[in-house]
């Protein structure tokens, strides 16, 4: 029996691991993705004390700190979860576990445009991630499908490889942090990048390989690769298995001390319903789910 049991390893997951272990609570993480979507991140720069430090490095940093504690870690998938008299039963494939009290630190994945071809040309052509993909298209011409701070980064990174890179987006405006839109400003008057406005890609079309996209204005446009960057869906249903509340955008509702509706059940990190999504702020909500359960076992 675990006093807690960390369903995903990503920032959120692992700082929660970190301080469950300081609080002497036997912790269990569970992730498939040891360190979480961050690691496909090229550069973060807004870690206190970490001016400029790769996604892959930090969350090694942070998983080697939860390691320090003892905290076990195991990269398997979590396929169900049920409550039971004494607290939580998690399983994976071919294990079970037994817990007092969980945190979910699930996370997201990328969002799909779902346009015919998209389905059809992933991995030839169309991507979801820069610091994974940007290598291959090394002088092409590229499209970032997108208008956020994550897809001006796409943007930029793809901007070292590509020969040109087209940042397309459905609004009249991108909404990329400030540093971000003046770094995309100056690719854009170098010539390495060019924003299409008011711009829906309806379909992805080629023959072996992406060769050129639909525009909702019928154009067809000509390019070498489609890096897909609009936004993240939730992973929450093992959480709403057991019934824990979501919000209208499948996040789980937590309260300021991660608490969710379902006693000893606790949420953090982008799989909830902070506005704000950030590794740093993650972090911290997975810290205090894991006082909260201590809290309670304590209790």
């Amino acid at each position: 029996m675990y006093d807690l049991i960390i369903i995903g390893a990503g920032s959120a997951g692992l700082s929660s691991a970190i301080y469950a272990r300081r609080f002497l609570m036997k912790t269990l993480v569970i992730g498939e993705l040891i360190g979480g979507l961050i690691t496909t991140t090229h550069l973060v720069e807004n870690w206190p004390g970490e001016k400029r430090i790769t996604g892959i490095d930090l969350m090694k940093k942070i998983e080697g700190h939860a390691r320090a504690f003892d905290a076990e870690i195991i990269n398997d998938r979590v396929v169900s979860v049920n409550k039971s008299s004494d607290g939580f039963i998690v399983k994976t494939a071919d294990k079970s576990f037994k817990s007092k009290t969980l945190v979910f630190a699930t996370g997201t994945v990328h969002r799909k445009l779902g346009v015919p071809g998209e389905k059809e040309f992933s991995g030839r052509g169309v991507s979801y991630c820069a610091t994974c993909d940007g290598m291959f298209f090394k002088d092409k011409i590229v499209g970032v499908v997108g208008g956020s701070d994550s897809a001006a980064k796409e943007a930029l990174l793809l901007s070292e490889y590509a020969k040109k890179v087209y940042i397309i987006y459905r609004r009249a405006k991108i909404r990329a942090e400030p540093v971000n839109v003046k770094r995309v400003e100056a690719k854009v008057k170098q010539g390495k990048i060019e924003i299409i406005n008011n711009t829906n890609v309806v379909e992805v079309k080629g023959d072996k390989k992406l060769t050129h996209v639909v525009f909702d204005n019928g154009k067809e446009f000509p390019l070498d690769g489609l890096f897909i960057e609009i936004g993240l869906v939730p992973q929450n249903d093992l959480a709403k298995s057991i019934g824990v509340k979501l919000n209208d955008k499948g996040e789980i509702i937590i309260d300021r001390y991660s608490r969710t509706n379902v006693k000893g059940v606790y949420a953090a990190g982008d799989c909830a319903d902070a506005p704000f999504k950030q590794a740093i702020t993650g972090s911290a909500e997975g810290v205090i789910a894991s006082f909260s359960a201590y809290d309670l076992i304590n209790s």
